[in-house]
């Protein structure tokens, strides 16, 4: 098994940055490294698993097959303890392993006892997205995104912006039902309760445009409750910030619950009145 880990290890180091990663979304932040490297040798582990439990299962297969010599039945055994003691105790070390790293990370994926350089309030709802900048006392609401085929949708999805190389603290609240914040360039993702705070930290260190989206089922336009995040510079950061102000989206958005009548997608209207054309 150690074998195959280093003899993983060492086809890993030769192969693509996409490889390397394990096939993961390109990270955007410095916690990213740490998710990368339990994905990664957490699949080196089970591979070697199986190379074990692949040959041990083709050497029964060739040396025990049946021969035409062979009358009656194989030597029947009731017990053995050595392998018994091997498959019960490596399974139990590897477990324990596994069990360790991984809570290992995730305290340090969801410990929010630094100091961040920027707070957001994010607030999930039915279909959309709202940001609250802390800091800055300001706000951006979003409205849910008309998926229908044409280009130019995702100008209109809310957007939100962080700034490259800053300590950002998430707090997550939603005004109806369940959703999960999910950016997958962060590698990461949280629910989002109703009546439940929940929090985590990123440090983005990648200047870009990225996508976001709910991962928990929150209702029939569950797909169109998209936004776009952009790592930016502190001046642009600034920029956004004063943008906002400018508008007069100063204050913090409410968190209650405020649930209106949503406008029905415009692919949904046709469909409906398809459906109606063929009833009648």
């Amino acid at each position: 098994m150690a074998g195959t880990a280093v003899a993983g290890a060492a086809l890993l180091s030769g192969c693509s940055e996409e490889v390397k990663r394990g096939w993961l979304p390109q990270g955007a932040t410095v916690e990213t490294g740490m998710i990368e490297s339990l994905w990664i040798w957490t699949w080196i582990s089970a591979l070697s698993v199986g190379v074990l439990v692949w040959g041990l299962t083709i050497w029964c297969i060739i040396a025990y097959r049946k021969k035409k010599t062979d009358t009656g039945y194989p030597p029947q055994l009731r017990y053995h303890i050595p392998l018994e003691i091997l498959y019960t105790v490596v399974p139990i070390m590897m477990v324990a392993t596994l069990f360790y790293y991984t809570a290992r990370d995730e305290s340090a994926l969801i410990d929010t006892s630094a100091k961040p350089d920027v707070t957001i309030n994010v607030v999930g709802k039915q279909w959309s997205w709202d940001f609250n900048y802390v800091n800055a006392d300001v706000y951006e609401s979003g409205t849910q995104g008309q998926l229908d085929g044409k280009p130019g949708v995702e100008a209109t999805l809310p957007t939100l912006y962080l700034p490259v190389n800053k300590r950002v603290e998430f707090v997550l609240t939603a005004r109806d039902v369940i959703h999960s914040f999910w950016v997958p360039a962060f590698q990461e993702k949280m629910d989002m309760i109703p009546g439940k705070v929940n929090a985590f930290q990123v440090t983005p260190n990648r200047e870009g445009t990225y996508k976001g989206k709910c991962a928990e089922l929150c209702g029939a336009y569950h797909s169109m409750m998209l936004f776009n995040v952009k790592i930016v510079s502190q001046a642009e950061f600034d920029q956004h910030m004063a943008d906002l102000r400018a508008k007069g989206q100063t204050g913090q958005l409410s968190n209650e619950d405020s649930r209106m009548p949503i406008e029905e997608p415009a692919q949904l209207k046709k469909l409906e009145a398809d459906l109606s054309k063929g009833s009648n």
